[in-house]
């Protein structure tokens, strides 16, 4: 490479990392709402809940990714717990979204698949998702936890009162937000054990 060229690619990787920067750091400075999140899922896998993760596009491989963190931990030795993704099955999500339209490919999995100890993991860039939000609203009304994964200010989702918990990326770019949320969800799937490994702070009074 030029020097000339070497210059230009060093410029957009400092761009790049500074975009970043800032969206990775908020974490940290959310580390409440994200401790709060994480007991609460902790609660419901300690009463034989599941995780049921959904999204589109992107997305859609997040809630696997997320599914098989559980399932499968990548650590030797740590506890595995249940969990779905709802865009794993192709039949059941083209034959929803073919009769009763794509807003209901989610929220209909849940209602006949949820049950109320579950965990219902809704992931969305942009927040403005609308079969990702009917799907948490469907969750509530069933008495899942509802936890969201935002980018940007949050969208509809983060204001719609069926979600328990929003962790959300600070930024409009949905590439970085999609990053974070690799982040977050690895957190997610660290504290959950974090509380499994603490005794008492899982019992129904402190859960109440």
């Amino acid at each position: 490479m030029s020097q000339q060229s070497t210059a230009l690619a060093r410029s957009a990787v400092d761009e790049a990392c500074a975009r970043r920067r800032g969206p990775g750091e908020a974490i940290a400075d959310d580390a409440e709402r994200v401790a709060r999140a994480c007991h609460a899922m902790a609660g419901r896998f300690h009463r034989g809940g599941k995780l049921v993760g959904f999204g589109n596009g992107g997305t859609t491989s997040d809630a696997q990714h997320v599914a098989v963190e559980f399932v499968h931990p990548v650590i030797v030795g740590k506890r595995a717990l249940p969990g779905i993704s709802l865009t794993s099955d192709v039949a059941t999500l083209t034959g929803v979204a073919n009769r009763d339209g794509f807003e209901e490919v989610f929220a209909h999995q849940l209602r006949y698949l949820g049950h109320p100890d579950d965990i219902a993991l809704g992931v969305s860039s942009d927040g403005r998702c609308a079969n990702v939000r009917r799907g948490l609203q469907v969750a509530k009304e069933r008495g899942l936890l509802t936890v969201a994964l935002l980018g940007g200010d949050g969208g509809d989702i983060a204001a719609d009162p069926a979600v328990d918990h929003v962790l959300l990326a600070h930024t409009d770019d949905p590439r970085v937000a999609k990053e974070v949320h690799v982040t977050l969800y690895h957190l997610l799937w660290e504290l959950v054990h974090v509380f499994f490994e603490q005794p008492g702070v899982l019992s129904p009074e402190v859960l109440r």
